[in-house]
C-alpha cells in the first residue's frame, strides 16, 4: 500500500514535469487566418525613429538638458560628441554609449540619464473600454483586449484585426488564440486593434 502511494506520488512529479517542459518550448512562426507574422524577436525596449528622449547630465558645466526626437537615421546629436545612434537601442544601451563617449574624454565625472517618453498602442471597435493604453512591456492581442475590459457582447472574436505602424495587417482568431498561445500575436507600440461586429 505504502509502495503504491510513492510510486503514484513519482508518476504525478514527472507528468507535472513533462507538462512544464511541454509548456514552455513552444516556438516557431505566428499565423492567423493564412497570414505569417514572423517570430522576430520582442522590440518592446527598443528606441525607435520619432521617438521623443531627454538626456540629462550632471558634472557637465555646459551641457543643457538635451531633448530630441530620434531622426530618420536612426541618431540623435550632442554637443561635443555629433551623431550618436539611438534607433534599435534600449534606453540604458544609449545612455551607456553617450557616457562613453563623453567619459573621460570631455568629462571625468558626468552622469548621464536618459529618459524616453511614454508609448502607445490601440484598441478599438467592440471592447468595452476603447482608447489608447500605455505600452509597458510584453503585450498581445489577447492581453491588449483584456487591458481594454475584454470584448463586448457583439465582438466579433474570429476577425480581430492588428494594425502595425508600416500598414501591414494581421487577422487573429481569439477563439484559436486562446486554446494555441502561439496564434497570440505580439503588439508593439503604435500597433492599432479593431475588434469588429459581429452581425450574425
Amino acid at each position: 500500500m505504502v509502495k503504491l502511494f510513492f510510486s503514484g506520488r513519482m508518476m504525478w512529479a514527472w507528468l507535472t514535469m513533462a507538462l512544464l517542459v511541454s509548456g514552455c518550448a513552444t516556438t516557431g512562426t505566428n499565423t492567423t487566418g493564412g497570414t505569417t507574422a514572423g517570430t522576430n524577436p520582442p522590440m518592446d525596449d527598443k528606441l525607435r525613429n520619432g521617438d521623443l528622449v531627454t538626456l540629462t547630465f550632471q558634472n557637465g558645466p555646459d551641457l543643457p538638458t538635451h531633448e530630441e526626437r530620434i531622426k530618420d537615421d536612426g541618431t540623435i546629436t550632442l554637443k561635443h560628441i555629433g551623431a550618436v545612434q539611438a534607433e534599435g537601442k534600449t534606453v540604458g544601451e544609449l545612455q551607456r554609449d553617450v557616457h562613453a563617449k563623453y567619459v573621460p574624454k570631455f568629462y571625468p565625472n558626468l552622469v548621464v540619464t536618459v529618459r524616453a517618453e511614454d508609448r502607445f498602442f490601440f484598441v478599438d471597435g467592440e471592447v468595452k473600454i476603447p482608447n489608447r493604453y500605455v505600452y509597458a512591456g510584453q503585450q498581445t492581442v489577447l492581453r491588449a483586449i483584456a487591458t481594454a475590459q475584454g470584448f463586448t457582447d457583439f465582438a466579433d472574436r474570429k476577425k480581430v484585426e492588428l494594425t502595425r505602424v508600416d500598414g501591414k495587417k494581421f487577422i487573429v482568431d481569439c477563439n484559436k488564440a486562446q486554446k494555441k498561445p502561439e496564434l497570440d500575436l505580439p503588439v508593439y507600440p503604435g500597433d492599432r486593434i479593431m475588434v469588429p461586429r459581429r452581425w450574425y
